[in-house]
């Protein structure tokens, strides 16, 4: 059978053909020449799987879609302290060439836009690195980002420096406050290559799937950056990554994004998908006119918002019922899905409204794919709580959801591959108030 992504896809690309508004950027000659007819469609999923149709493998340069990348680099490289003394996280309201600064400390509202792109540009890597060493961290993690090795087009490159004026303006003032303390034109030289560096559409999905994937690249299995640095990064782009059009693209579409003026386009659902578009037409705020249309409809068409989230907490508890009899007996509470703190609380809840009169009782992971660490730190107090209120606690985990689990002073927790193993063990209870150990049952 033939995948219906594809097919949806190329729809989608054939509804959005037809608008001609818009024209590619013409403030630097090699991206003013072009061909407007361009058009593609990625998506890429956080288990590596990538879907697209049409011009999926054209290169283009990917301008200012590198900022949030470079920004992640920084903070990777530098610490987050460092990076936020110098570059913002406020939304601008401005268009992405403004010169916004903070009036009384001259840092830049945002990575996002060129003044704290340019700032942020310039901590990528260490401190000491001269201009070449910190190009060459930047294109090799922009690389790690997409999967594969990256290049600089020399071309497009020389063509915008030869127009960077409002730039050097920028890093000037810059240095003026201290936030720059290299030399401002070879940072802005640097910028440029960063933005010079050639992708295809295919490679923006990728890149936008490793931070939709928490920093971990699908296809390399390569961790690129923290799991911290990714929510960072996702959090500006929901708020400035469109620039001045960032409040409609919020409400409207919902999903962390960055533009670029060679027509790409990125998005980053965490934990489900990267989507990359490519249409060199632009509209009045630098954003990809058919891009902005085809995100529009991939949001609408399949619930992408981001704050379109079901409804699980309420079915994290599968089922509570009592399994074998007597001594025997063992209350079974059956989760399932993903656990984060929501979930973990309504397990908490349906243990306190049961108050088990079982003496054993058993947290069923069976059917749960993933718990974040408060779920699981949640999880294993009520083991805890448990153990201390006279129960023998068993963890039903035979894919290890929760590794090594430790309730804590005066847990105790048995690992067993099914429910039938803690149907069938001795009984082991600690009387009140004792110390006993953790231990493991192997399925």
């Amino acid at each position: 059978m033939r995948s219906v992504i594809p097919d949806y896809l190329a729809e989608a690309l054939g509804e959005v053909e037809s608008d001609t508004s818009g024209e590619p950027a013409d403030y630097i000659p090699e991206l003013a020449a072009a061909d407007p007819e361009r058009l593609g469609a990625v998506f890429a999923t956080v288990d590596g799987e990538v879907y697209g149709a049409g011009d999926i493998d054209t290169e283009f340069t990917i301008q200012s879609i590198s900022k949030p990348f470079a920004y992640a680099l920084a903070l990777a490289d530098r610490g987050f302290g460092p990076v936020l003394a110098r570059v913002g996280v406020e939304p601008s309201g401005e268009a992405f060439n403004q010169i916004s600064l903070e009036s009384d400390t001259g840092r830049p509202f945002n990575p996002m836009i060129n003044a704290g792109a340019i700032t942020a540009h310039s901590l990528a890597g260490q401190e000491d690195m001269n201009p070449a060493e910190r190009v060459e961290r930047v294109v090799r993690g922009l690389s790690a980002f997409a999967g594969r090795g990256l290049r600089v087009d020399e071309a497009v490159c020389v063509s915008e420096m030869e127009h960077a004026h409002r730039n050097l303006a920028i890093a000037y003032m810059l240095r003026g406050y201290g936030i720059l303390t290299g030399d401002p034109r070879a940072v802005v030289e640097g910028y440029i290559r960063q933005c010079s560096v050639l992708v295809t559409a295919r490679d923006l999905a990728m890149m936008a799937a490793t931070l939709a994937n928490r920093g971990v690249n699908p296809l390399s299995g390569e961790r690129v950056i923290r799991e911290p640095v990714v929510r960072q990064v996702l959090s500006v782009m929901s708020t400035c990554g469109m620039y001045d059009a960032a409040g409609d693209w919020a409400t409207q579409v919902g999903i962390p994004a960055k533009s670029g003026v060679a027509g790409g386009l990125i998005g980053a659902l965490p934990g489900q998908i990267g989507i990359a578009t490519f249409s060199p037409r632009l509209d009045s705020h630098g954003n990809s006119v058919r891009g902005v249309s085809l995100f529009g409809r991939f949001s609408s068409d399949m619930g992408l918002h981001v704050m379109e989230v079901p409804a699980a907490a309420r079915a994290i508890v599968r089922s509570s019922h009592v399994v074998g009899s007597g001594r025997n007996a063992v209350r079974v509470l059956q989760l399932q899905g993903g656990i984060a703190f929501a979930g973990a609380e309504r397990v908490v809840r349906e243990v306190v409204n049961t108050a088990p009169a079982e003496v054993r009782v058993a947290l069923d992971l069976t059917m749960v794919y993933s718990i974040d660490d408060v779920a699981r730190r949640m999880l294993l107090e009520v083991v805890r709580r448990l153990t201390l209120d006279g129960h023998e606690v068993y963890l039903v985990d035979p894919e290890s959801i929760i590794p090594d689990p430790d309730p804590g002073d005066g847990g105790r927790v048995t690992v067993v591959g099914d429910v039938e193993q803690a149907v069938m063990r001795p009984h082991t209870v600690a009387q009140r108030g004792s110390r006993p150990n953790k231990g493991r049952l192997d399925a």
